[in-house]
Formats: structure tokens, C-alpha cells, sequence
């Protein structure tokens, strides 16, 4: 018999400030590691800190400081935005004036109004979002916040999130869609079969994938691919482009290519980008690939060290 492990000896640093991107494929174990960090779910061994405070164990003392959306919120359809925040706050606790504070912050200002079941998904979205605020909390949980958004739904997540950090708070952003999480975050952390695989300034991980590559157009790839070749570079075919890794510079390929009578058309370097990053740390490891022996393996969870402040 065998037992998976859904995380195990993931070591995870949040920075305090700015939008931290928590990736990974499907069944890595992201939505594990949020649920034990937020006492959803019970780990089986190892350490999670919040604010320096053990949790599950102390998260009566640092909830109030964590705001998280884990599931879609449920509101009363029927009940405009802002009457559905207010019984919140007053459920919470929280001084109803904060709720057109909140409102503002997410871009629903004038809307507020409507009701809820007349929300479109990314209007809804940023409405649980504005839930999360009320009690201003220092560090926000996104777990896949642009699931089943459009493009324009997609884009004023991403910029509420970027308007939540620079105003000082922190938001750990779980989401698949890596072109978003590139554009709005400042650090990332990647994980793969419950494990952490790389973690840093989003700049760095690109920077340290840079490509001497070039996309190269010419009117005959077959006639250009083995006059690149000659040269010890490689050359392969990517759609109607020639692909060339090896190259001292882009202007070298065409110094060549013009040597033999062939004229570029098109020259583009290869950019790195998080995308890249990701599939190239992830290869082969998706889920139902890291099982261990019920006899050795705690019961289906391990988290170990995983800490934000």
C-alpha cells in the first residue's frame, strides 16, 4: 500500500511587502500548503509560522492580520455589494464606515449599489476581495484568484493586487496563469511534487535563464538551417522560423547568412520569462508522481518550515 504526500520539506519564505507568486502544476501541493497555513487542514509534522507565531497553534492571536480567499465567497444574491459587506463588518465586528473604504479600494465604488447576482465574475471576485480588507490585514491569501475570469477581469485582479502591495501589504498569490503572475509580482516561489524548486526576485529567476537565442526569418529555412549549422551553431525549426542558439550575436547570423546569398527578414532574440522558468524547473513533475510507503509516510500532508511575516 501506498500513501501520497502532498508536501514535504517545503521550506517557504514570504517576503514582507509586495505580491509574492506561490506556483506550481496541478496537484503540487499549492491549496494543501495554504489550507494547513491557515488551520484548514491539519499537517502531519513539521513547523508553519505566521508573524512569528506558530500556527496552527497561535491563530487565534494573528488571524485578525491575514485576510484569505481559499473558496468562492458566498454572498446573499439578492443584497447589493455594499448591504452584503456591511453585515459582514458587523458580524466581525468592524466599523461599518470602513465598508466604502474598501468598496473604493477594489474599484467598486460605483457599483456598490447593484446587486450582487448582477456581478460579472471579476466584479465578484474583487468584492471578496474588498471582504478580506475589512479587517485591514497585513498579509493576503489568493488561491487562484483569476479562475474563470476574462481578460478584462483578469487585468483589474491583477491591478488590485498591485494597488494592495504598494500600499505596504503582502499578497501571496497562488495562480497558474504565469504570464499575470510575471507581470504583477516581485518574488515567486515554485514548487513541484510538495517541494520547493526555486524561490526569488522574479527578475533574478528570468535573468538567470537568459538565452543567447534568436528567431531568425529567411525566405528558405531548409537552405539556411545547414549554412548556420556549418558555423557549429544550432538551428531549428519553429514554425515558419529558424531558431539559432550558439551564435556569439545576432549580427554574426546575418553576416553569414548574407555570405551564402541568404537575407534575413526578420531577426528577434529569444526573451527568458517566467513561463519558460517554470516548465523548464516542472518538467515531469506533475501530480500522482511522489508516493511513499504507509509505513514511512506521515498521513497524506507534511509541511516543514513554511513561514510569511
Amino acid at each position: 500500500m501506498t500513501r501520497s504526500v502532498a508536501v514535504e520539506g517545503l521550506d517557504l519564505d514570504v517576503p514582507v511587502g509586495g505580491v509574492h507568486g506561490f506556483l506550481g502544476p496541478n496537484g503540487s501541493g499549492k491549496t494543501t500548503t495554504i489550507r494547513m497555513l491557515l488551520g484548514l487542514i491539519r499537517a502531519d509534522a513539521g513547523t508553519m509560522r505566521l508573524f512569528d507565531q506558530e500556527v496552527p497553534k497561535a491563530l487565534p492571536e494573528v488571524v485578525g492580520r491575514v485576510g484569505a480567499i481559499v473558496e468562492q465567497p458566498k454572498f446573499f444574491p439578492n443584497f447589493s455589494g455594499r448591504r452584503n459587506l456591511t453585515l459582514l463588518a458587523g458580524a466581525i465586528g468592524v466599523d461599518p464606515k470602513l465598508v466604502d473604504v474598501v468598496i473604493a479600494d477594489v474599484g467598486l465604488a460605483d457599483r456598490a449599489k447593484d446587486r450582487y447576482r448582477g456581478y460579472s465574475l471579476g466584479m465578484k471576485q474583487r468584492l471578496a476581495i474588498a471582504a478580506t480588507l475589512l479587517k485591514d490585514p497585513d498579509l493576503l491569501i489568493f488561491d487562484e484568484p483569476t479562475n474563470g475570469l476574462d481578460p478584462a477581469g483578469i487585468r483589474e485582479i491583477r491591478g488590485t493586487m498591485r494597488g494592495l502591495a504598494d500600499r505596504g501589504k503582502t499578497v501571496l498569490v497562488s495562480s497558474h496563469i504565469l504570464n499575470e503572475v510575471e507581470l504583477v509580482a516581485d518574488t515567486v516561489s515554485i514548487i513541484a511534487r510538495g517541494r520547493l524548486v526555486a524561490s526569488g526576485r522574479v527578475t533574478d529567476l528570468i535573468g538567470a535563464a537568459a538565452t543567447t537565442a534568436v528567431r531568425v526569418g529567411v525566405p528558405d529555412p531548409a537552405v539556411a538551417g545547414p549554412v548556420l549549422a556549418a558555423q557549429g551553431w544550432s538551428a531549428r525549426l519553429d514554425g515558419h522560423l529558424l531558431v539559432v542558439e550558439g551564435a556569439p550575436d545576432p549580427g554574426r547570423i546575418t553576416q553569414v547568412l548574407a555570405g551564402a546569398g541568404i537575407f534575413v527578414n526578420e531577426l528577434v532574440p529569444v526573451r527568458a520569462d517566467l513561463e519558460s522558468v517554470f516548465l523548464e524547473l516542472t518538467a515531469g513533475q506533475g501530480p500522482g508522481t511522489h508516493a511513499e510507503s504507509a509505513d514511512h509516510a506521515p498521513h497524506g500532508r507534511r509541511a516543514q518550515k513554511g513561514g510569511a511575516e
